[in-house]
This record gives structure tokens, C-alpha cells and sequence, in this order.
């Protein structure tokens, strides 16, 4: 069987790691606004979950001196297709290692992106049983809906910031087999790629870093599922002094409702809406974005992403360059 032919080897994203300078605040943030479950505490480290999340963990909290992305972890389609996706990298040299030390997940490979990002693939992950005072009685649904917070449902997305956005892009293409389904260029530069495996608009997107930093978090987005209820949110982080950057609106791109907040360690958080388009079509083609475009790209309701953060900040922080704060 051809290369071409093992395309949706990806399931979606599983989990994500973040570091915080500020673990109370941040735990509050998780639990108390957006109605995440605690399921294990191990060290310096709280893991969580959505009430739809399928696994032991989706959102691992580990005290640490700056926000940032420690590591993220897609999940394969199979033990067959984690084999071939860690195959391709190791062909394409990048050496990664394999590890087996995560609560609710087996075996694990861990390799850095060309920009230097750490990230993991797996197939082997615990399913979540609820006890019998958060079952369900919707059967699809993993635990009850929480009676605190937003709720969110679940971890969405994941996106990077790279100082090339392009090598990035086209190792994941190659060695994970995602689809980039819309891009932005800046003349003959790529300026932020969305890509998925699945019929979501992304998983994962890669855009430029404007500081020209290396392996930036830029955020990572959980779902929430109605749109009005952004406006809910935005109002409830109002009342608590959660800082909001931009929103409720909804992109161009991707066509999906937006709400950035900062938690109070420091790390961007998007609460994703609505899912946006879905790609149901298997020949789907790239659409491509150009700097004049960007306005409705960014948000067809005219938000405007603030130009001092949105297109700079991303953890761990870096310090402003002077001379471009001087222009």
C-alpha cells in the first residue's frame, strides 16, 4: 500500500501539558470557570478533564517558573498507523524517544518539531469510567454534565507559533499525514497553515511567530459548543478579572466561533464556540488567504485582534524586540 493511501492516521488531539507560575490560579481558572473534573494529582501536577473528554486526562496543570506548553499528544487510529507515523519520522530523521510514564496513556513517542515544539504520538489511552455519582444517562456522554463553571466539553485544538511556519507544516504533512485546509501568505511567505486529519476544520495550526521565537504555544482551544454561550463566558470573565484579548466574534478562517482569554498563569486560551465548517469532502482543495483578506480572515464580525498580543505573545514569553516596538 502507497504512502498517499494511510491519510487519516491521526484521530485528533488528546492532551496537553502546560506549565504555570500561578498553579492555584490557574486550577481555579480550569475547574471553578470552566467546570473541568480533577481526576489525579502527582507531584506538582493536576490533570483534568472535560465532562465529554473520552480519557483519563485531557489538560495536565504542572507548577512551573513561566507559562508554556511542556508537550502535546495526537492520537493514532490505530497501533498499526502509530507504527507507520513513527516509522516516517525516523525515516525523515527526526529521532525521537519512546516512553510509558503518563497517567492513562500507554506507550508514547516523543519528538520535537522543526521548530522546535515537543510532541507526542500514542494509540494506548485508558477510557474515563465515571464513578456512579457522575454516570450519565446520556450514553455517549462520559460523565454528567457539571453543575459549576462554562461547562467545557472538551480539548479542541492545538496552535503553534514557529519562527518558519512552512518546515513545520510540511513535516506534518509528510510524517502525520494532516491536511492543510487553509493557509494565509504573506506575499511568498506562509503566514499560518490549519491542518487536520478528520472532517474538523483543524487540529493542529501553525502561524508565524512575529517575535521570531522557537517552539511557541500561541494557545489551545476547548470546545464549548453554542455560540451565544460565548457571550455568556466573556460576561463571566468580566465579573472575575480574566482577562479577555479578543471576542466573542468568528473567524473567516475556519468559520468558527471565537472567545481568547489569558488563565492566570499566563497561557492563551480559546473557548472554540462552534465547530466551524467540517470537511466532508474527500478531495477537499487548500484554501489560501492573503494579507489583504486578513481582516475577514481573522473575524467576519469586525473584532479587531489586537496587534500588541494576538500577532506577538505566545508562552513562554520572550522579551519585545526594540526595535520593532519602536516602529
Amino acid at each position: 500500500m502507497s504512502e498517499e493511501q494511510y491519510r487519516h492516521e491521526i484521530a485528533h488531539l488528546a492532551r496537553i501539558e502546560l506549565h504555570t507560575p500561578d498553579p492555584d490560579g490557574t486550577l481555579w481558572f480550569f475547574k471553578d470557570l470552566l467546570g473541568m473534573y480533577e481526576t489525579q494529582r502527582e507531584g506538582q501536577s493536576v490533570y483534568l478533564r472535560g465532562y465529554e473528554d473520552p480519557y483519563q486526562w485531557s489538560l495536565k496543570i504542572t507548577e512551573g517558573p513561566v507559562a508554556r506548553m511542556d508537550h502535546a499528544a495526537l492520537r493514532t487510529t490505530s497501533p498499526e498507523a502509530l507504527e507507520r507515523r513513527v516509522r516516517s519520522l525516523q525515516d525523515g530523521n527526526y529521532e525521537g524517544t519512546w516512553h510509558e510514564d503518563e497517567f492513562g496513556y500507554g506507550k508514547t513517542y516523543e519528538f520535537i518539531t522543526p521548530d522546535g515544539h515537543q510532541m507526542n504520538l500514542l494509540w494506548e489511552a485508558e477510557k474515563y469510567r465515571a464513578p456512579e455519582e457522575l454516570r450519565s444517562k446520556i450514553l455517549s456522554r462520559p460523565s454528567k454534565k457539571p453543575l459549576q463553571g462554562l461547562p467545557i466539553k472538551r480539548i479542541d485544538h492545538l496552535n503553534l507559533l514557529a519562527s518558519d511556519v512552512t518546515p513545520v507544516k510540511d513535516s506534518f504533512e509528510r510524517h502525520l499525514r494532516l491536511r492543510t485546509n487553509e493557509r494565509v501568505v504573506d506575499g511568498e511567505v506562509e503566514a499560518g497553515v490549519w491542518m487536520s486529519s478528520s472532517q474538523l476544520s483543524h487540529d493542529v495550526a501553525v502561524m508565524r511567530d512575529a517575535r521570531g521565537a522557537q517552539g511557541r504555544l500561541h494557545h489551545v482551544a476547548f470546545y464549548y459548543g453554542v455560540q451565544q454561550h460565548t457571550v455568556d463566558a466573556a460576561e463571566m470573565f468580566r465579573d472575575y478579572d480574566i482577562t479577555i484579548e479578543a471576542g466573542p466574534d468568528r473567524h473567516g478562517i475556519t468559520q468558527s466561533s471565537f472567545l481568547y482569554v489569558f488563565e492566570p498563569g499566563g497561557n492563551r486560551i480559546e473557548l472554540f464556540g462552534d465547530p466551524g465548517m467540517l470537511i466532508l469532502e474527500p478531495d477537499f482543495e487548500t484554501r489560501t488567504w492573503t494579507m489583504d483578506q486578513i481582516d475577514t480572515g481573522t473575524a467576519i464580525g469586525g473584532t479587531n485582534l489586537p496587534q500588541e498580543t494576538y500577532f506577538t505573545y505566545g508562552t513562554p514569553p520572550v522579551d519585545p524586540d526594540p526595535d520593532e516596538d519602536a516602529q
